[in-house]
C-alpha cells in the first residue's frame, strides 16, 4: 500500500503542477452556480428540480469526464515521454502498482472534485428552493426532493405462456398438419400476440384490476401517503385529445375504499401520477387497483409500464449521494480507459537517453 500511495501522490503532484486540480475546481463552481442562475425554470417545484439537477449534474460529468480522460492519458504518457518512468521502474515496485497507483490518484482527486461541486449543488439547491411559493415548497418536500421506491404488478410471463400453449394444443387438435408445418413459429408468435394483447386491452365499459404487492416495504408505509403511475394508449383520437378515466383502489370489505369522486381527463401515451390515501392495502401488504373504462374506444395499459406504485423510500441526500456514485464509477472507467491507452500507445514510441539504457542494462 505505501507504493500505491506513493504513485498516488505523484499524480496528485503532477496534477497540481499542471493546475488541472484547480483550473477544473474553479469551472464546476463556475458553472455550478452560474447556471442555475441563468437558466429559468417555470416556478414549480418539480420544473425547479429538474432544471438546476440536469443542468449542473450534466455539466459536472462533461467536465470530469474531459479532465479524467486528458490527466489519465497525458500523466502516464508524459512520464514516459520525459523517461521519468524509467527512474520509478527501477525501484522496487511492479509495473501493475504503477498503474493502480495513477487509477487511485486520478480517482481520488475525482473525488475531491465531485464532494466539493456535490456539495455546493446541494446547497444551492436548498437555497433556491427557500425563493418558492410555500404551496410550491410543501410539494418539493413531500413529493420531489424525496426517494421513492416502486411496486408493479406480478409479472405476467407464466401465465400468458401457459394460455399460449393451451391455445396452441387446441388448434392441433383441431389441425393435425400444423405440427409438422413450417409456419408453427409464426403461428405461436401470433397466438402470443393474442394473449398479451387481451390482458392489455380494456374495452369500453369493462374494468380491470391490478394486485400489486408492496412486499417488504408494507412495513414501514402505514399512515404514509402513495402514489399511482399510469400510461395508457389508445385505440383511436379523440376530439379533446384526453381520455377518461375513473379509478377505485382498495379492496372491498377488507380496507378502506378510496375512489376518484368523477372521471379524469388522462392524455395518452404518456406517465401520469397521482397521490392516494395511506393504508389501502391489505395485510399481506396487496393493493388493488380498480379502472373503468367510461370512453367508446378501447385503452391499452402495457404489461411492462402500465401500471406502478410508488412509495416514500429515503430522503434526497441518499438519493442525490447515489447519483454522484453513479458519476463517480463512470470516471473510474474513463480513468481506466485512458490509462490503457497510455500504457499501449506510449510505451513503444518511448525513446530513452543512451545512459539510460545503459544504467537499465
Amino acid at each position: 500500500m505505501q507504493r500505491l500511495f506513493a504513485i498516488c501522490w505523484l499524480t496528485w503532484k503532477a496534477a497540481l503542477r499542471f493546475r488541472l486540480f484547480l483550473v477544473i475546481a474553479a469551472l464546476l463552481l463556475v458553472s455550478v452556480v452560474a447556471l442555475p442562475l441563468i437558466v429559468k425554470d417555470d416556478g414549480t417545484a418539480q420544473g425547479f428540480t429538474q432544471i438546476l439537477l440536469t443542468y449542473t449534474l450534466s455539466v459536472i460529468t462533461g467536465l470530469l469526464g474531459l479532465s479524467t480522460l486528458w490527466l489519465s492519458c497525458g500523466t502516464l504518457a508524459r512520464d514516459i515521454e520525459e523517461c521519468q518512468i524509467q527512474v520509478v521502474a527501477t525501484k522496487p515496485i511492479a509495473r501493475w502498482q504503477i498503474w493502480l497507483g495513477k487509477w487511485l490518484g486520478i480517482m481520488s482527486l475525482n473525488a475531491a472534485l465531485l464532494a466539493l461541486s456535490g456539495a455546493c449543488v446541494y446547497g444551492l439547491l436548498y437555497w433556491r428552493a427557500a425563493r418558492l411559493p410555500a404551496a410550491e415548497q410543501k410539494v418539493l418536500h413531500e413529493q420531489v426532493l424525496i426517494a421513492r421506491g416502486s411496486a408493479k404488478p406480478v409479472n405476467l410471463d407464466a401465465d400468458i405462456d401457459a394460455q399460449t400453449r393451451s391455445i396452441l394444443r387446441q388448434r392441433l387438435a383441431s389441425n393435425p398438419e400444423l405440427a409438422n408445418s413450417a409456419d408453427l413459429p409464426e403461428v405461436l408468435k401470433q397466438i402470443r400476440g393474442l394473449v398479451v394483447a387481451g390482458r392489455q386491452v380494456v374495452p369500453p365499459g369493462y374494468s380491470r384490476t391490478w394486485q400489486i404487492d408492496l412486499g417488504f416495504a408494507r412495513n414501514f408505509l402505514r399512515d404514509k401517503p402513495l402514489q399511482l403511475r399510469v400510461k395508457f394508449n389508445a385505440a383511436q383520437k379523440s376530439v379533446s385529445g384526453t381520455f377518461l378515466a375513473l379509478w377505485q383502489v382498495g379492496e372491498p370489505n377488507v380496507t378502506p375504499i378510496w375512489q376518484t369522486p368523477e372521471p379524469e381527463s388522462l392524455a395518452p401515451d404518456t406517465f401520469h401520477e397521482f397521490q392516494i390515501p395511506p393504508n389501502l392495502f391489505n395485510s399481506q401488504g396487496v393493493l388493488t387497483v380498480l379502472f373503468v373504462n367510461p370512453n367508446d374506444t378501447a385503452l391499452v395499459f402495457p404489461l411492462d409500464d402500465g401500471m406502478e406504485v410508488l412509495y416514500p423510500e429515503g430522503g434526497f441526500a441518499l438519493n442525490f449521494a447515489r447519483g454522484l456514485g453513479i458519476i463517480f464509477c463512470w470516471m473510474g472507467f474513463l480513468a481506466a480507459l485512458g490509462l490503457m491507452a497510455a500504457s499501449f500507445l506510449s510505451f513503444p514510441a518511448a525513446r530513452c537517453p543512451r545512459r539510460w539504457r545503459r544504467a537499465r542494462s
